[in-house]
């Protein structure tokens, strides 16, 4: 059996919306880091970048499960000595809703050159409007729970 090496030239362009407050976030994250990566496709190439492009609305309005919304946290270090920084997770969704949808996603995608390719065809918006509306994103409905 002869194995395919689909050209990222050669995939057509396919564009998706979620609607945060409608998912889960950590199920959101997984489906969408699946389809930046174009897994969700029979030519899947792992060394291409075939995947989709993915809008992201309402991240302020992110759904979360368990006490998560009391215990977590995000963590950033500066470099210097005493420069942890560690912030709750209701200060993030006050000052950068889109930063807590693009981490969930970016820590799922592989950590190379390509992943970085990946992550810039997100695009995550605080409210519902979004300026993509030219592409015809297909709205992707609800996860299983």
């Amino acid at each position: 059996m002869k194995t395919s090496h689909i050209r990222a030239q050669d995939t057509a362009e396919r564009w998706y919306i979620f609607d945060a407050s409608e998912h889960v976030l950590g199920r959101m994250a997984a489906d969408i880091a699946v389809r930046l990566q174009g897994k969700d496709r029979p030519e899947y190439t792992p060394s291409e970048l075939g995947g989709a492009h993915v809008v992201v609305v309402n991240a302020e309005k992110i759904v979360l499960t368990g006490k998560k919304g009391d215990t977590k946290e995000y963590q950033r270090y500066s470099g210097y000595p005493g420069g942890l920084y560690i912030h709750s997770l209701e200060r993030m969704k006050e000052r950068r809703p889109h930063d807590i949808v693009k981490l969930a996603v970016r820590r799922m995608l592989p950590k190379t050159r390509l992943g970085k390719q990946m992550l810039s065809r997100m695009k995550v918006y605080g409210g519902d409007e979004h300026p993509h509306s030219a592409q015809q994103p297909t709205k992707v409905e609800t996860l299983g729970s």
